[in-house]
């Protein structure tokens, strides 16, 4: 500057020397403007921490490089690195961070310059179902290092099928033997649908709520008749007879061929079974007796003039019915047909 200053001198004591005092003046204010306009001032927000730069660069990335300030792809820069500058701008940049997020049975590490856990799983194209659970919140802000799980949550609706036991109703009957047991209805067993909600975290079942229930068959109860009647004991010389029921009838006797009105031949079998007429609003057929004088008998005929307690009991020849004759005598039914 001092020889800029005395060559000045010496131009201005000579001949020409105003000229080149008002060329040189031109120059110097020209390079003032100059120096003056590229000089600025401006502040880098690194991550919240500002840093305070004068610098004579032109636009943002020429700033940052002079500042040895590098960007990731990830970083976030405002305004871009493209942008010319001026004196009191400020330049905001966000550096990304590594994140770890833990979804559908993958860790994923990110970085990244998001504000938020929400901004950051929409930047990165992670979606979320209106149920799925974030930890931590979406409005979590991000830091260095923070874990995020995501845990994908479904709703099913499922319908299942459920048998309904039948219930077995007992009933006394007075004419059954006590101790004797009969089912007259068997049981069948209903049906019921059950339409539940199931949650589903990330594919397995935590919780069921049933939502409905109805009957889509009804059980059928199982009947059983229960004999209340108490058993009656008839003693014949060493034998004890159990029977169901005693009466006095009138007993005439009748001999001959022919076929039953149950389709047997009539028998006289002392020591088994023999063949009796009966009236069967009485004594049903097939029912088997005991008659005092004659013995064991099986219901098995009928007869024009067998009615009410007049029984009629088959004897080998017309000689034995004669001396059998007419007479009244006790007479136990020991069992109904189908219960021997």
């Amino acid at each position: 500057m001092k020889k800029i200053i005395k060559a000045l001198k010496e131009k201005v004591a000579s001949k020409n020397g105003k000229i080149v005092l008002g060329v040189f003046s031109l120059v110097l204010v020209s390079f003032i403007v100059v120096l003056v306009t590229a000089h600025k001032n401006i502040t880098i927000n690194l991550d919240g921490e500002n840093l305070e730069v004068a610098t004579f660069k032109g636009n943002v990335q020429a700033v940052l490089s002079q500042q040895g300030i590098y960007l990731s792809d990830k970083d976030k820069i405002e305004p871009s690195l493209t942008s010319e500058i001026a004196d009191n701008d400020v330049i905001s940049i966000k550096k990304a961070v590594p994140v770890e997020v833990m979804v559908d049975g993958k860790n994923i590490e990110i970085d990244s310059a998001e504000d938020s856990v929400k901004n950051m799983l929409v930047k990165e194209g992670i979606n979320l179902n209106d149920l799925d659970k974030v930890e931590p919140s979406l409005e979590t802000e991000l830091s260095k290092d923070l874990k995020i799980k995501i845990t994908r949550v479904e709703e099913k609706t499922i319908v299942e099928k459920e048998q309904i036991d039948f219930e077995t109703v007992v009933k006394e009957d007075d004419n059954l033997e006590s101790g004797v047991k009969k089912t007259t209805q068997e049981g069948s067993a209903g049906e019921k649908e059950i339409t539940m909600k199931l949650v589903m975290e990330d594919g397995k079942e935590v919780s069921r709520e049933v939502v409905e229930s109805k009957v889509v068959k009804e059980p059928v109860d199982e009947v059983v008749v229960k004999g209340t009647m108490e058993k009656l004991v008839l003693s014949r010389g060493n034998d004890n007879i159990n029977y169901k029921k005693a009466m006095v009838v009138e007993a005439t006797a009748y001999s001959g061929d022919g076929i039953t009105a149950t389709g047997t031949v009539p028998k006289r079998d002392p020591n088994g079974l023999s063949t009796i007429a009966v009236d069967p609003r009485v004594i049903p057929l097939g029912t088997k007796v005991y008659v005092e004088g004659y013995g064991y008998a099986v219901a098995e005929d009928t007869g024009g003039a067998i009615k009410n307690n007049i029984i009629d009991l088959f004897l080998n020849s017309a000689p034995e019915c004669k001396q059998w004759g007419r007479r009244n005598v006790n007479l136990y039914i020991i069992a109904y047909p189908g219960e021997w």
